[in-house]
């Protein structure tokens, strides 16, 4: 009798949560979550840093004690004004006369977006087979250069002219991917160093190429930079002239699609999550290890190379140049880790990152803001998201492990009475 009032002391005080607790309880300790406070938090950080600079803010906290409204509302002028700024050159400007104006700062997050989602895609997919590809600057660099000599070297007709440079470029970036999963495989090089070596490789390659005449310099010219490319290799714009978002968009959208599939309905998909989850046990189970890594870095190679052709092709003043990635083969994998290596969180953060690239501009030319700013703020999101418990302590959310730990005692408990009952319902 005392274990069974025990037991049910204990239930009284542990009764079983609501549907609306778990709800609670399921979205408090979602990845999603910690994501957007991490963003959140970001932008804080970066409120801050954009009143701490901001000469309006500086002269006001001069004789902040003898009227702190004035201090308050400058630093609200300033953070408001920024963002308001980011806002307008990001999604709408709804300062515009006309319509198409107001509309075109999302046009040109989608276009800074393009090349960011195709990179993350290929990093993203390296990640999921417990590879870490940070060779997107040398297979961005070779992709652009195989896309652009076609584009400005080969006659062909519109529209076979462009899908060949695509396909020529697309096929570069998964070759120079395709060595780091071959090194990998064949001789158990770490993909680190060598994706390193390789971008080195990519960078002075193209650079060579492009002051050797005959190759990809610009014929009478001493710059080292490849003519602009031919109208019939460039891809069609989606809007009109007066927009800068080419089809490069579409065919992001679809990759994202196709990555989408290998990952979550396909047998390689599962192969490759296998792998990456743990080597040995695939290798066991009979998955062939050393040809998934080469399989996966050949399709990532070419999801970052379709980045660096959309960076020649976008647009027909264009020509390849040793700075034709702009860094968007770094900033890939902080596109990646912010999607966690998903395919639509990656399409989602590349979508974030443009927004936030376009959107700088504006807060440069309006309210003077450094671009500077606008780095630390992706900095933070990327610090945040890498460490979960941080966002989790500083919002004081309950600990996963926790939550856990509490369930399996109420479980516990729950399942030490049901064994009391039927016992004693057996007695009887």
């Amino acid at each position: 009798m005392s274990a069974t009032a025990t037991t049910t002391e204990d239930l009284e005080r542990a009764p079983e949560p609501s549907r609306w607790n778990v709800a609670l309880r399921e979205i408090s300790q979602s990845n999603g979550l910690v994501i957007l406070l991490a963003v959140v938090l970001s932008f804080v950080i970066g409120g801050i840093m954009i009143a701490a600079t901001d000469k309006g803010v500086q002269q006001a906290a001069g004789y902040f004690f003898a009227r702190p409204t004035d201090t308050l509302g400058a630093i609200w002028d300033a953070v408001a004004g920024a963002y308001t700024a980011l806002f307008r050159g990001s999604i709408f400007n709804y300062e515009a006369a006309t319509f198409e104006r107001a509309i075109r700062p999302f046009t040109e997050t989608l276009t800074f977006a393009t090349p960011l989602i195709a990179a993350g895609l290929g990093v993203a997919l390296a990640f999921r087979i417990g590879m870490f590809n940070i060779g997107g600057r040398g297979q961005m660099l070779v992709a652009a250069s195989a896309a652009g000599w076609v584009g400005f070297a080969v006659d062909l007709p519109w529209g076979l002219h462009m899908l060949i440079a695509l396909v020529v470029g697309i096929a570069a970036g998964a070759i120079w991917g395709g060595i780091v999963g071959l090194l990998k495989a064949k001789t158990g090089a770490h993909e680190v160093i060598v994706t390193i070596m390789l971008n080195y490789v990519a960078y002075y390659l193209v650079s060579w190429m492009l002051r050797t005449p005959g190759l990809l310099q610009a014929p009478g010219s001493s710059n080292p930079k490849s003519p602009a490319m031919k109208e019939t290799a460039v891809f069609p714009p989606l809007l009109g002239d007066r927009f800068n978002l080419n089809a490069g968009f579409i065919l992001v959208i679809l990759a994202t699609v196709l990555v989408w599939w290998i990952l979550s309905r396909s047998s390689l998909g599962f192969r490759f999550r296998a792998v990456g989850e743990n080597p040995h046990a695939a290798r066991t189970a009979g998955i062939d290890v050393n040809r998934m890594y080469i399989v996966g870095m050949l399709l990532a190679g070419g999801l970052v190379g379709l980045a660096g052709v959309n960076q020649v092709l976008g647009a027909s003043t264009t020509g390849v140049t040793s700075g034709v990635d702009a860094g968007i083969g770094f900033d890939a994998i902080t596109v990646a880790l912010l999607g966690r290596s998903t395919p639509w969180g990656t399409f989602a953060a590349g979508l974030l990152f443009g927004a936030l690239k376009a959107g700088s501009f504006t807060m440069k030319a309006a309210e003077q803001i450094p671009l500077e700013i606008v780095t630390v703020v992706q900095s933070f999101i990327v610090l945040f998201i890498a460490a979960p418990p941080l966002v989790r302590a500083i919002f004081f959310l309950p600990s996963p492990e926790r939550t856990r730990r509490r369930e399996a005692r109420r479980r516990k408990k729950q399942l030490r009475a049901d064994v009391i009952a039927a016992t004693e319902e057996a007695a009887r």
